[in-house]
């Protein structure tokens, strides 16, 4: 059978490659006294707390089981309004947030509703690497521009100056970003988002770990500049919902019509358990639970980063956000006897059983030195798996 090459132009995912292969030898070692140890997905090993859960029950017994609006439960988007005002000072009506089937439905939508074939995205390199194959499924062309340590590994105004052509659209940014866990600088972003308002395209921020964030510098969302940035959230990070695959995105008041007859047609609704479960999130014991969970990713951070960076992986700059460490594995591979981030994960898995995610997915900026760690684990597993690679790497 043919396939398209729409279907072509999309490259693996390789953190799944290499986490089938974690999930197979860990089969094998399970039960022994070395079980394999998971850094890298970015999952947090947090759930969805009680009043959550509570809630998604009520809606099975009630039978609120239907369709919802295309755009969303009007209560959930309502909350949603009022999380933004109360969190960060930022009036977001809810006439212009849209719910979406997990913050992946809701890059889907964006690109779909703003890009036409052929138009190019300026997006960082390193970035995660399905926010560029949304950009290619929509046909257009995603523009990696290679970032530096000293530059957060962020895009900055000069940067997008730089690279904008006759065929840019506009910029899709992340922060705090995967995988590196660094933001923009607020005034970084304001620069750049009003460089692409004068030349007419659109700034689309991934802020899914926004609530993730760390440093009083940092955390502010880029709602805050106008409505015309496109911002796309998640319940799976800050709200512990992975497998709900629940998200919204904010969008200017104009671009909802059509955002909402392409969510028609794609995906009807989200899951409208999933919906009536989150409406629980918004409240206060619920918001402490998340603030306690928050606090734990930093100490968790705090404590991992200095480790990895006393190993020889060392870390160059230290992520504001979310829970991973963008380390650079050269001398530790060097050390293994190991070519790059791809042989040295898979050493690390076979020889300390601690899985890890090498740099090939996130793009071509040297990305073969880093790998990624998630520290979305336990303080426990952290220290188990810092022993391990420090015996492995002697």
């Amino acid at each position: 059978m043919k396939v398209s090459r729409r279907a072509e132009r999309i490259e693996p995912f390789y953190v799944m490659e290499v986490a089938k292969a974690a999930s197979q030898l860990a089969r094998e070692v399970a039960g022994t006294a070395n079980p394999m140890i998971f850094l890298n997905i970015g999952e947090p090993d947090f759930t969805a707390p009680p009043l959550v859960q509570e809630a998604a029950e009520r809606a099975i017994r009630d039978g609120r089981t239907q369709y919802t609006d295309a755009t969303g439960l009007p209560a959930l988007r309502e909350r949603i309004s009022g999380w933004y005002a109360q969190r960060f000072g930022v009036d977001v009506p809810a006439r212009r947030i849209v719910v979406t089937a997990g913050a992946s439905a809701a890059l889907q939508l964006a690109c779909l509703a703003l890009i036409e074939a052929g138009d190019e995205i300026l997006m960082p390199d390193p970035s995660y690497p399905c926010n560029r194959h949304f950009v290619s499924a929509a046909e257009g062309d995603a523009v990696l521009v290679p970032t530096t340590a000293a530059e957060r590994y962020q895009l900055s105004a000069a940067k997008v100056e730089e690279h904008w052509g006759a065929k840019t659209r506009g910029v899709l940014l992340a922060s705090p970003s995967n995988p590196t866990g660094t933001s923009i600088h607020p005034d970084e972003l304001r620069r750049i988002h009003a460089f692409v308002q004068g030349q007419g395209g659109i700034t689309l921020l991934d802020e899914i770990y926004l609530g993730l964030s760390y440093e009083d510098t940092f955390g502010h969302t880029a709602l805050a500049l106008d409505d015309q940035v496109v911002s796309i959230n998640s319940f799976s990070k800050y709200f512990n919902m992975t497998g709900w695959r629940l998200g919204w995105m904010v969008v200017p008041e104009a671009l909802v019509p059509a955002i909402e007859r392409l969510a028609q047609n794609l995906f009807i609704c989200p899951s409208t358990v999933a919906q009536h479960a989150a409406l629980a999130c918004f409240e206060a014991q619920s918001i402490a639970e998340y603030e306690r969970r928050r606090l734990e990713f930093k100490a968790r951070r705090d404590w991992f980063i200095p480790q990895l960076r006393a190993l020889g992986l060392q870390v160059p700059v230290m992520p504001d956000g979310a829970f991973y460490a963008w380390a650079d594995c050269s001398e530790a591979a060097r050390r293994l006897g190991v070519q790059g981030s791809w042989d040295f994960a898979f050493a690390a898995m076979r020889r300390a059983h601690v899985a890890v995610t090498p740099g090939r997915d996130f793009g071509h900026a040297e990305t073969s030195r880093f790998i990624r760690f998630s520290t979305a684990n336990s303080m426990a597993q952290l220290q188990e798996a810092a022993a391990r690679l420090g015996k492995l790497l002697g």
